[in-house]
């Protein structure tokens, strides 16, 4: 039996299935859209599902927009637009989107999506408030246990920063007690979810804030080890591996070996941003060092290849060139 409202709860249910049946999802409310464009039920499910696919790319902001015009009741969309606009630099907006929704939401999950809002406007202690309630309904909710690891590694780098990123006194039992607690629950979240990749990475930088390097090694290696990964994924754990080779093993080699495996995946995302900007700053600092400088102007000269200045990565190379005293063909 064909129809829009059957595609519409197949896309649901899928949604419901894993994030490695998204597209699939995605697919079966665009094709309940075609029927009837202006459903609110049908906007609602392709933007969540958009929302979801949608790594810092800003692909599901209209969708979201659409959503929430069409079903301005639902909290939900609402703050799920308001993490959008945050993500994209809209602060203002998103505020009064959240503001506007603090006070309709009776569903207990929204509360874990409007804490991580909150967290990441540096409202720690506002958002722990949130993840409380939310966990009171749902005490074994992985996603709700990894925002409370989040919330107290920002609580982290606040204390780092506040003193200069050297706490001392009651500023270093605060950090200590922060990373205790944020290493408690990225273990609570990998022991309900043990494929919940993303919290090994975090777990292993929280190890390595206390110097067991050894075990952050182990979490580094369990993620890196995992297939079947989504592109923006892999992204980000070679970056956040390349960081912890570069800044606490002091391996420069190996951080830009992982910094170059991310950018070869060729997936559009914020961490490949990041890619391109540690790969430039650890290259330039070697050539200001007289570091492996032919290799160093070659990164330079890849690094602006990728970002698409010419001129700039034609300097590169033939800075490159002229160390090598000869024509070299991959220069």
């Amino acid at each position: 039996m064909e129809c829009a409202e059957m595609d519409c709860e197949e896309g649901w249910a899928l949604l419901k299935c894993g994030k490695q049946y998204y597209n699939r999802a995605l697919a079966c409310f665009e094709k309940a859209l075609k029927e009837e464009p202006d459903n609110p039920e049908f906007n609602t499910g392709y933007a969540v599902v958009a929302y979801r696919l949608d790594h810092n790319e800003g692909t599901s902001l209209e969708p979201l927009r659409k959503a929430v015009s069409l079903k301005p009741e639902d909290p939900y969309t609402k703050v799920l637009l308001a993490l959008k606009l945050q993500d994209l630099g809209k602060a203002d907006e998103a505020e009064q989107y959240i503001e506007g929704t603090l006070p309709r939401i009776s569903q207990t999950y929204v509360f874990g999506y409007v804490a991580k809002f909150y967290r990441r406007k540096g409202f720690v202690e506002e958002a722990l408030k949130f993840l409380a309630k939310a966990l009171q309904k749902n005490p074994s909710s992985t996603y709700l246990h990894f925002q409370i690891g989040l919330c107290h590694k920002k609580r982290l780098i606040q204390i780092k920063e506040a003193t200069n990123m050297n706490p001392k006194g009651e500023d270093r039992e605060r950090a200590d007690q922060s990373i205790r607690l944020a290493i408690c629950h990225f273990k609570k979240t990998l022991k309900l979810k043990a494929t919940y990749e993303i919290a090994y990475v975090n777990l292993a930088e929280m190890y390595s804030e206390i110097g067991q390097l050894e075990e952050a090694e182990e979490n580094f290696q369990k993620v890196l080890s995992m297939s079947n990964l989504e592109d923006h994924m892999q992204q980000e754990i070679h970056l956040r591996y390349g960081l912890f080779q570069q800044f606490h093993i002091k391996s420069e080699d190996t951080a830009i070996t992982h910094y170059l495996k991310g950018l070869k995946i060729e997936a559009t995302s914020h961490s490949r941003h990041k890619l391109l900007k540690a790969l430039e700053k650890l290259a330039t600092k070697r050539i200001h060092q007289n570091v492996h400088v032919l290799e160093s102007w070659s990164l330079l000269g890849f690094v602006y290849r990728l970002k698409g200045d010419t001129s700039g990565a034609m300097s590169c190379y033939e800075k490159a060139l002229r160390l090598t005293g000869a024509l070299n063909p991959e220069f």
